[in-house]
């Protein structure tokens, strides 16, 4: 499977989804003008992954910055991963700043909208 790379913008998240070199890692800022067409193809990109994903799926979410448009398609998001997760293992690495409980906050509701592991890692 072709790995899916998005090269980071003002508006947009670095995405790098690579089931090659075991890599899958959203980070920087997210808040595109229309964010359900910026997460659509990466969701499909999930679902498509879903049907040969490795064994062990590690998703590191690394964002500085959601705005609610793109909190609405990462939990899109966050489902597909958890339809992955009946078949194979998958887990999220969700990372935030010290000083930042709006992002560990926001990291802690999407945990409980999906059944998925969680580890919070602050930096």
């Amino acid at each position: 499977m072709e790995p899916l790379i998005l090269q980071a913008t003002e508006d947009t998240p670095e995405v790098i989804f690579d089931p090659d070199q075991n890599t899958f890692k959203i980070s920087k800022i997210s808040v595109p003008e229309d964010a359900y067409e910026f997460y659509y193809p990466i969701i499909q990109w999930l679902k498509e992954y879903g049907e040969n994903a490795l064994e062990k799926t590690v998703v590191d979410f690394d964002l500085e910055y959601v705005n609610s448009a793109s909190a609405k398609q990462i939990i899109q998001l966050l489902l597909a991963l958890e339809d992955i997760s009946k078949n194979n293992d998958v887990s999220i690495k969700w990372y935030y700043e010290a000083i930042d409980e709006d992002m560990q906050l926001l990291g802690k509701r999407f945990k409980n909208l999906a059944d998925i592991e969680f580890e919070f890692i602050e930096i």
